[in-house]
């Protein structure tokens, strides 16, 4: 009863957690769409062979994670600046000429394992994420991580993420094709306007959290 209590709160956390659009749902969303189903499924075992570790010591170590603010604060800083960053990167890579035949050999060069592995190493909000979640679930008693039975709650994590992210790619990569030039209109502007919007509002955040004086 216990392993099954593990994998499915396990999945049900990630799943919900990996469904919001982001900017690993988006690059999975063009790589789907530039490069075929069988290196999306690459770029998504990449993404969960990084989260395997992050889950795993954020499930050991949550207290301690918490309470530490300067890492705490470093994450929160760092995930501003990394959200403008990928507004600029998707901004330049939606103005550059796709018909191009230099640009998509580059871009088909790269393995989409090690693109999920190099992206999600990036993903510091997922610390502050699972560190949060997993000292809710164990404080609750909500999941049990004695020996073996952690392996089981990683194991529902994993194929949440996995499912949830391949879900919401599919999910868009059909809508924007049954809407392709709508989309070849409209996805150079929004995009990199959400990764601002995004970077905004954690400012906004770091402000409240790290800097307004107390009245």
């Amino acid at each position: 009863m216990k392993p099954i209590k593990n994998i499915s709160i396990g999945f049900l956390v990630s799943f919900l957690g990996s469904i919001p659009l982001g900017y690993l749902n988006l690059a999975g969303l063009e790589i789907y769409t530039k490069s075929g189903f069988h290196n999306l499924i690459m770029f998504l075992f990449g993404v969960i062979f990084v989260e395997t570790f992050v889950i795993y010591f954020t499930l050991l170590f949550a207290k301690q994670l918490i309470e530490n603010k300067k890492l705490m604060k470093f994450i929160d800083l760092f995930s501003v600046v990394f959200m403008f960053i990928l507004a600029f990167v998707f901004y330049l890579n939606f103005n550059k000429t796709t018909n191009s035949k230099n640009y998509l050999q580059e871009y088909l060069t790269y393995s989409p394992f090690v693109i999920g592995i190099i992206l999600n190493c990036f993903n510091f909000l997922q610390l502050p994420f699972w560190t949060s979640w997993n000292l809710y679930l164990l404080n609750g008693n909500y999941i049990v991580i004695e020996r073996k039975l952690k392996y089981y709650y990683i194991a529902g994590t994993l194929i949440g993420i996995f499912l949830g992210m391949f879900s919401l790619i599919a999910l868009l990569q059909t809508i924007f094709h049954k809407t392709n030039q709508f989309s070849k209109l409209i996805l150079p502007v929004c995009i990199p306007l959400f990764f601002i919007v995004l970077g905004s509002i954690q400012a906004f955040k770091v402000y409240k959290k790290y800097f307004k004086l107390p009245v």
